[in-house]
């Protein structure tokens, strides 16, 4: 800023650099580092210079462009100053004598849309909390049904000879191959991917098949090919990333657990009186969180019944949540619920006190909405435990096993008073007496990279591509 104003005012007294430069006795090669911005004048220089083109030192100093093409030129500098810009390996533009107004301005204008770009292709938290919300209630508004998905599934499973039973890996090996896909478990899956499919030669690269689990090999498996058959193509952002995710995933649940078949088995049992998320999920071969969204998609539209689920964390934090019983879900200023912490009440979090687990806890819980029957069944990752809960209205809870459960618990929540705020005895003997350090992860600090696909490296991603590629090729 310091040079553009002394070139501006330079220019109104009608001084050349080598004029200037001789009446404060530097030399013309100096003065124009200093205009340039590349050096920085001592006070008593600056004073010589003020005097010499009639402005105080205080109007050099001054941080206001002198000028629209000052500051035209100085947003253009700062603009290829920037990590952006730098990453493309272009050349910086100086702006001469030569170039236009008109040019620095579309250039300028280039650079404001790359940036702004920039900034919407990483999804910071605030931006995928409210993706998140946004999808939920739209979910809500559907029930969580999704029937043009369910008909896609069951022409693509009917199409591989399945009938009855489990999906079976070699099945979901027959669907892929009949989309021209062939699955291929490799070790070296870039560590951001969790499935890779490559477009030119026809694979689908998943993890090895020896891993644990049998179901979430199928699943990927599933996921990845449900971006072809979905019409899916690259996310144009991170609500459109939420979205394809949440298609593939409702699309491998509706092929893993068919429409078909899984309301033939709910209908019959809610006619006993026995609904149990355990038998649905024995009886796919499934996980129990999968069984869990699965009767989640299916409760409302096929069976009449409004519900919710949850999948808590061990200290309490909601990670995927979804009602449309009137459940009052914790929420945040954004009405964003992931992150926020469920009443210590609920099943959600009571489960964890349990000495057993091995099965389903059962709980009623008298809430300011009304009373809700929760069945809730933890598991433990490598990191963390996390809980399960599938819930209904009470006057749903009679299609349920667990119903005669005399455990009940009441919960005011979102009242402070509820299980927030800390009994006065204990406010008033360690409050100002104690200090913590909360933990804190670190991933809800970070934005997801901003790949062609959000999270995934693409340096890392062709890198993968083209070693296998090259493999095939040699072998």
């Amino acid at each position: 800023m310091l040079g553009q104003r002394v070139r501006h005012f330079r220019g109104l007294r009608g001084l050349t650099l080598d004029q200037l430069g001789a009446a404060v006795g530097i030399a013309a090669s100096q003065l124009s580092l200093i205009e340039n911005g590349r050096k920085e004048p001592r006070l008593s220089l600056l004073s010589r210079i003020g005097e010499v083109l009639g402005v105080t030192v205080a109007e050099l100093l001054d941080d206001a462009p002198p000028s629209e093409r000052a500051a035209l030129e100085l947003e253009l500098a700062a603009a290829q100053q920037t990590s952006v810009y730098a990453s493309l390996g272009l050349p910086v533009i100086r702006a001469s004598k030569t170039l236009g107004d008109d040019t620095i301005t579309a250039i300028i204008g280039l650079h404001r849309e790359l940036a702004r770009r920039a900034r919407e292709a990483i999804a910071t938290p605030e931006e995928a909390r409210r993706a998140n919300t946004e999808l939920r209630q739209s979910m809500r508004a559907r029930n969580n049904y999704l029937p043009d998905i369910e008909a896609v599934a069951e022409r693509a499973v009917r199409a591989a000879g399945h009938t009855v039973g489990a999906l079976t890996h070699r099945t979901v090996s027959t669907m892929a191959s009949q989309l021209g896909f062939e699955l291929v478990h490799v070790g070296d899956l870039p560590h951001s991917a969790r499935s890779v499919i490559d477009l030119e030669n026809g694979r689908v690269y998943l993890p090895p098949a020896s891993i644990p689990g049998g179901h979430g090999l199928r699943s990927m498996a599933l996921q990845a090919i449900a971006h072809r058959l979905l019409g899916h193509t690259q996310p144009v952002g991170y609500a459109d990333f939420l979205r394809q995710r949440l298609e593939i995933n409702y699309f491998a649940a509706a092929c893993l657990m068919p429409l078909a078949q899984s309301v033939d088995f709910l209908r019959a049992a809610k006619a006993d009186r026995n609904i149990a998320v355990e038998d649905f999920r024995d009886a796919f071969g499934v996980t129990h969180e999968a069984a869990a969204l699965r009767l989640t998609n299916l409760a409302t539209e096929h069976l009449g019944i409004e519900l919710h689920f949850l999948r808590v964390g061990g200290d309490g934090a909601v990670y995927k949540a979804y009602e449309n019983d009137g459940l009052r879900l914790p929420v945040d200023v954004t009405g964003s619920t992931e992150g926020q912490f469920v009443c210590r009440q609920w099943s959600a979090r009571r489960a964890f006190q349990r000495t057993n687990r091995t099965t389903e806890f059962y709980q009623y819980t008298d809430t300011p909405e009304g009373t809700f029957f929760d069945s809730t069944q933890t598991g433990t990752t490598d990191s963390a435990e996390f809980s399960i809960t599938i819930g209904v209205p009470f006057v749903h809870s009679k299609w349920f096993r667990g119903r005669e459960t005399a455990v009940r618990a009441t919960s005011t929540c979102p009242d402070e008073n509820c299980c927030r705020r800390p009994a006065p005895g204990l406010a008033q003997r360690w409050s100002g007496r104690a200090w913590s350090s909360a933990r804190l992860h670190a991933h809800i600090l970070s934005p997801l990279p901003s790949g062609t696909f959000p999270g995934v490296d693409d340096r890392e991603l062709y890198e993968f591509l083209e070693a296998h590629a090259a493999a095939d090729a040699a072998d």
